[in-house]
């Protein structure tokens, strides 16, 4: 009788997550969500894949175009800085064997948080990276941080701070676009997310090792919270604030060429690297 009810038990489990799949698969708001993302891909000729088998690496600079992001006393802006820090990246891993990297945007735009996510996904990439320079209600607040996704609420008090003033950028897109965040309805965005939060704290890890030696850390381990842009159910995501630019001193340290160049060769470092312990693990 014990081994009759069990398999009972294991039968109906079965039909559950099966039923689950076809809601998932039928219901009217995933039939809806597919038809809004076919209409949000841009119009011209679908990216090109990486060639001779790289890794895609799309590296998102954060704000852009009506949102400025954080500004510091000087007036410097977010936007510009951290351009500039993902187009150093680039350059220094053009020519890496086996590593491709593009960005979600090269010029002064502003795209949807969500429509971040899904260039990504169009792309075909490896791994995400949003890079930030943000601020603080204290402009006491200094340092680099690294930021997961967390589905379980947030890891500290900044960490929960930071994403609800990054998920805010989508509000001055309107409240369209503040309605179109697919992956966060996925109904069946746990079964995947598990791993590939593992390998963003693993990603996290290796850009933080990097970025110690040549810049101070507010925090040490890679902090997790609701991040927006993070959201990918598949691809390895994380948020680098390279430092508070609501910081005096960091203020001036972003605006000089030598510290740019020292955090953008931190992050590609730490990608290389990722990437590296990754191919181990699967040997």
């Amino acid at each position: 009788m014990n081994k009759i009810s069990l398999l009972k038990r294991l039968t109906n489990r079965r039909q559950l997550i099966l039923s689950g799949l076809a809601l998932a698969i039928l219901s009217p708001r995933a039939i809806q969500a597919k038809e809004e993302q076919a209409t949000l891909r841009p119009r011209h000729a679908p990216p090109k894949p990486a060639s001779n088998g790289k890794r895609i690496v799309m590296i998102d600079p954060g704000h852009g175009g009506i949102d400025s992001g954080a500004v510091g006393q000087e007036g410097s802006e977010e936007k510009h800085i951290v351009l500039e820090i993902a187009n150093t990246v680039r350059t220094l891993l053009q020519n890496h064997p086996k590593v491709e990297v593009r960005l979600t945007r090269d010029s002064d735009h502003f795209i949807p948080l969500y429509q971040r996510v899904e260039i990504a996904h169009q792309h075909g990439a490896n791994l995400f990276m949003s890079i930030h320079a943000d601020g603080y209600t204290s402009p006491e607040a200094n340092g680099a941080s690294v930021f997961a996704l967390s589905n379980r609420g947030a890891s500290s008090a900044m960490a929960r701070y930071m994403s609800q003033r990054e998920n805010d950028a989508d509000k001055l897109g309107g409240a369209e676009v503040q309605q179109k965040d697919h992956y966060l309805n996925q109904i069946l965005f746990d079964l995947v997310q598990t791993d590939t939060i593992r390998n963003s704290l693993t990603l996290g890890k290796h850009v933080l090792d990097q970025i110690r030696p040549v810049h101070h850390l507010h925090s040490q381990h890679t902090e997790q919270a609701a991040f927006a842009v993070l959201k990918s159910p598949s691809i390895p995501s994380v948020l680098v604030e390279t430092s508070f630019i609501t910081n005096p001193r960091e203020e001036q340290l972003l605006g000089t060429h030598a510290f740019r160049q020292k955090i953008a060769s931190a992050i590609a470092d730490g990608i290389v690297n990722y990437f590296d312990e990754y191919d181990r693990r699967q040997a």
